[in-house]
């Protein structure tokens, strides 16, 4: 019975020993999985629960979806079917040679190639292609086996891994890669934008100045180019943008985030080529305005301005943390005037006036003469813009035959940044007509002293000077854009791809459609 007793202790004993071994090496793979939790991507977390069958399109915090995920695993675990292993680290690939960064563009809509899904998705970094996941039944992996393609990078997260046997990279050769595909600028960097003369080279030999990069034209969007072109030169504006950190962690608007990548791309000094496609900014300019604005669709650039800008203040008009109250944009604050309006009506013989705040000037052009000189060609007169200002000397009265009113305008307070809006087509139920008159300005120190309003409190400066403008090509009826090139006192035009150096003389004999001015310090 003794030896029957101690038997049984001893087994008993070996039995708990089993067991609590068993829970340890649980708890470890638990601990483990929580690890890998906490490291994944949101993308990756939901390729996760997809896999599950849970769906998980409405799930917006990080902290849910990382419980949904491991719950997900510990049930795979209980079953047997499934244990998520810790990636291996290697700095030994072989296949790093492979890489052609030529065919690299991280510019396009991040969706599979094959599956069209957004989910977890990675780049070949051979061939360029776009796939999904990695696991031994995912396109990469396929990929990686049909093709003798090995080296992919994740376009969330930006870690390496080579496939098909599965383990991450780490290598300093990969830095400019993990750069092209999101650029980062120090505040040191962005404060010296504005004083890079020099051209950077490409892997091909040819040069770019970084924030003079062409645009690529996907199908009639040379209204959206040179809108981007202009305001990524209004510098309070583009500085914002330059930094992900102001706005991040406040919105996630898709359109906040894809402008935000493409002006980043724009200054990036290590492309790896000399042109930056917009097709994820047009994608979300498409959706937000219920394709209004869309690829394939000739639009006017200030019907877009208006649209953009208003899109962006709604975004980024946030609460002020200490107050609770909202805090004015980036746009307000760089584009926002206000003008004071004065109107008289038949019925109603006292006068009114109102504040109107603006986001830009428009400027009516006269009408063209009708008749033809005596060589029979068509007159093209020329007018400077202090005559198209005059609407704004609290004298001329504008008619409104609609409404029966008549408005005078002054301007109240002045932007930092002001954008003219030089009304050149007039529209009936037939077709668009456009005034050519060519409309001459100062570059530099146009003043809008008498333009201000007697009632105005702005004690500011009134002088501003040209840094871009908008230009209508009546043959082609295509747009462009004149930029100036601050550090070097050089004016660029950019129409889509072909960006080239102008003489500041051009200007002033082009037809301008919308111009912006930067106020004087």
């Amino acid at each position: 019975m003794g030896e029957n007793n101690k038997k049984r202790k001893v087994e008993e004993e070996i039995e708990k020993k089993v067991k609590k071994e068993e829970w340890n090496e649980e708890e470890e793979e638990l601990e483990e999985e929580r690890g890998q939790i906490a490291e994944m991507s949101n993308s990756e977390l939901k390729s996760i629960l997809l896999e599950g069958g849970i769906d998980c399109s409405d799930i917006v915090e990080r902290k849910e979806l990382q419980e949904k995920a491991l719950n997900q695993l510990k049930e795979w675990r209980a079953k047997g079917i499934y244990r998520k292993k810790r990636t291996n680290l290697r700095r030994d690939c072989p296949f790093l040679d492979s890489i052609k960064r030529r065919n690299l563009d991280f510019d396009f809509e991040k969706v599979c190639s094959v599956t069209l899904q957004n989910l977890n998705v990675y780049a070949c970094l051979v061939c360029g292609k776009f796939f999904q996941g990695r696991g031994k039944s995912s396109q990469a992996y396929l990929h990686s086996l049909q093709a003798d393609h090995h080296v992919f990078i994740n376009l969330d997260n930006e870690k390496v891994y080579c496939l098909p046997d599965d383990y991450e990279v780490e290598d300093s050769s990969l830095a400019d890669i993990k750069y092209v595909l999101n650029p980062k600028f120090t505040p040191d960097q962005i404060k010296h934008l504005d004083s890079k003369k020099k051209s950077v080279s490409l892997i091909d030999n040819s040069e770019y100045l970084p924030g003079f990069v062409g645009l690529n034209n996907i199908k009639s969007t040379d209204w959206l180019n040179v809108v981007v072109q202009s305001l990524i030169h209004v510098v309070p504006f583009r500085d914002f943008f330059m930094s992900e950190s102001n706005y991040i962690t406040k919105t996630k608007d898709p359109l906040v985030l894809r402008f935000g990548e493409l002006v980043r791309k724009l200054y990036n000094p290590k492309n790896f080529k000399a042109h930056v496609d917009p097709h994820e900014l047009i994608q979300a300019v498409s959706n937000a305005s219920n394709k209004k604005f869309t690829i394939g669709q000739t639009s006017d650039p200030i019907d877009f301005i208006q649209f953009f800008l208003n899109t962006l203040h709604k975004s980024l008009h946030f609460n002020n943390p200490t107050t609770g109250k909202k805090e004015k944009s980036i746009i307000h604050k760089v584009f926002q005037g206000k003008v004071e309006v004065v109107t008289e009506s038949n019925t109603n013989p006292q006068p009114r006036t109102d504040i109107i705040p603006f986001l830009y000037l428009t400027l009516d052009v006269p009408p063209p003469p009708l008749f033809k000189d005596e060589a029979e060609q068509t007159v093209i007169p020329k007018r400077p813009i202090f005559d198209l200002l005059e609407k704004f000397d609290g004298k001329t009265v504008k008619h409104f035959p609609a409404t029966g009113e008549r408005k005078r305008f002054r301007l109240i307070d002045l932007p930092q940044y002001l954008v003219c809006h030089i009304k050149r087509f007039t529209k009936n139920n037939f077709f668009v007509e456009k005034n050519p008159t060519i409309i001459t300005c100062p570059l530099k120190n146009l003043d809008v002293r008498d333009y201000l309003s007697p009632n105005s409190k702005y004690k500011g400066p009134t002088r501003y000077d040209l840094i871009a403008s908008i230009i209508h090509d009546s043959e082609n009826s295509t747009y462009r854009v004149d930029v100036l090139n601050s550090a070097a006192d050089q004016w660029y035009e950019i129409h889509d791809l072909v960006v080239k150096e102008i003489i500041s003389q051009q200007i002033a004999i082009s037809e301008s459609y919308i111009q912006i001015f930067q106020r004087q310090k």
